[in-house]
């Protein structure tokens, strides 16, 4: 018996949801995630960057996301996070107006521009409420007008499913909890029961556990990752270190600046505060002014 990879690594992501032979799986989960914005389900997809690279499973900051566009011209890409690394509403953004632009060629008009889509599958909280799955637009602050329904981003955040009472009646929550890599027997067959679409996500979960060369691939990608999460969260230690010793530092500073005060204010001349101190002549001597004006 294989152990079940890990949906929510990109790489198996995109084995699952990024290829010409699984565009059913990719069109069930973006008519569930987009039924709150799209009037009507989407019939078809095409899946702009299908092949992954195998080159790509080596690079670190390589992020192996969908990119795909619907039968009617909007863009649409689907990006999984496995942590957090504290830029993702700025990249968000980022990579949103850079697929939004390169829609036009020169000499087209902005009228021809499309609806562009961003969602985020986080595996780390990040939106600050209770909500699994939150939606946002462009809206005026007071009336809450949309200005243009042109951006459109859905971020979905897997641990929030813990923590709330989740119904299994919920498309969207199937697929979240299919993500999420819950791997107890009887949700996977509550989840899939009458849901062909994931279903064939399961079975091709299930090859790819079993197949060596998957396996392989996917083991390649997961030292990668594991090696920038350690990269980042070694600088985020080695940055909290240099912030204690900086405030320790300005602290000890401060302290001596009030020694300093009370010295002076007691008629200690420059010569000895500087000494008692350690703080420089110009420092000293400008305290000094300061308490005989």
């Amino acid at each position: 018996m294989f152990d079940r990879l890990d949906p929510k690594v990109d790489f198996v992501f995109k084995r699952i949801f990024g290829v010409e032979e699984n565009k059913d799986v990719l069109l069930d989960f973006l008519n569930v995630t987009l039924r709150e914005s799209e009037p009507h389900p989407l019939t078809d997809i095409h899946i702009l960057n299908p092949y992954i690279d195998k080159n790509a499973l080596h690079d670190k900051q390589s992020i192996l996301d969908i990119h795909a566009r619907t039968a009617d011209g909007k863009q649409v890409n689907i990006e999984i996070q496995l942590f957090n690394r504290y830029d993702i509403e700025k990249r968000t953004l980022y990579y949103w107006s850079k697929m939004y632009a390169s829609q036009l060629e020169e000499g087209q008009k902005y009228k021809e521009l499309k609806k562009t889509i961003t969602i985020n599958i986080l595996n780390f909280k990040f939106i600050p409420n209770d909500r699994y799955y939150n939606l946002f637009h462009l809206r005026e602050d007071h009336m809450g007008l949309v200005l243009t329904d042109h951006i459109e981003i859905h971020f979905m955040e897997l641990p929030k499913l813990e923590e709330q009472k989740v119904r299994f009646s919920d498309k969207l929550v199937k697929w979240l909890l299919f993500l999420k890599g819950v791997d107890k027997p009887e949700v996977w067959e509550e989840i899939s029961m009458n849901e062909p679409a994931l279903q064939k996500a399961m079975d091709t979960l299930e090859f790819l556990s079993q197949n060596e060369e998957a396996r392989r691939l996917y083991e390649m990608r997961q030292k990668a990752l594991h090696d920038e999460a350690s990269m980042i969260d070694g600088a985020r230690e080695e940055g909290m270190q240099k912030g204690m010793q900086i405030g320790m530092e300005e602290g000890m500073h401060k302290s001596k600046i009030e020694i300093a005060k009370n010295l002076l204010g007691v008629g200690m001349d420059v010569a000895k505060v500087i000494e008692a101190t350690g703080l420089s002549k110009d420092e000293v001597q400008k305290l000094k002014d300061k308490l005989t004006k």
